[in-house]
């Protein structure tokens, strides 16, 4: 047992030494970099200061950049010419396209026209003549002309783009969106 202690205490006595000599060491390395450090100061001290600016100082080529806010406001003015304007009558466009233009005024995505477009085929196949013969659902949405539906346009039964903007405004008066107003019909059997 006494020798076991023994060489317990050698061991860690080589431990401890061991330590020292690294700690120290490593102090030594310190103490000679930081009087490296003084002595390359002092002995060019216009460099460390210039150095020490350099470093504080932001980097950015805006300097070097040409403003693009003349181009910018020449390419969104109505002066810089190319511009044609037309009026299209959406009376005579496919009632598909015309109701896919139209959902944004009514607060919808373009993601939603699937919905739409599902709704439409199963009340009326896009067809603005359309007619219910059990009820009085006329028109691409099937709206009730019988006075259930008292906010028709004047024009509901002969124009289509009236029907599809009467269709988008009771589905998102009724059903929030055209997918909601779909769900609800799958469910029902009507909308």
């Amino acid at each position: 047992m006494k020798k076991a202690t023994g060489t317990s205490v050698l061991l860690v006595c080589v431990a401890v030494a061991a330590t020292g000599v690294v700690v120290s060491s490593g102090m030594a390395d310190a103490a000679t970099e930081s009087s490296v450090v003084a002595t390359s100061t002092s002995t060019h001290p216009d460099l460390a200061a210039t150095d020490l600016a350099d470093r504080h100082r932001s980097v950015s080529r805006s300097n070097r950049r040409q403003s693009t806010r003349a181009a910018e406001n020449l390419s969104l003015s109505q002066e810089s010419g190319g511009q044609s304007t037309r009026t299209e009558d959406l009376i005579t466009r496919e009632p598909r396209t015309v109701a896919r233009a139209m959902l944004p005024e009514f607060g919808f995505s373009d993601s939603e026209f699937g919905c739409l477009d599902a709704l439409y085929v199963s009340e009326s196949d896009w067809d603005p003549r359309a007619d219910n013969p059990t009820s009085s659902a006329y028109g691409i949405p099937q709206a009730l002309t019988g006075g259930t539906h008292d906010n028709l346009p004047s024009d509901y039964m002969t124009n289509p783009v009236s029907q599809i903007r009467w269709g988008l405004d009771y589905i998102r008066s009724s059903y929030g969106t055209p997918c909601s107003a779909w769900s609800f019909k799958q469910s029902n059997g009507w909308y």
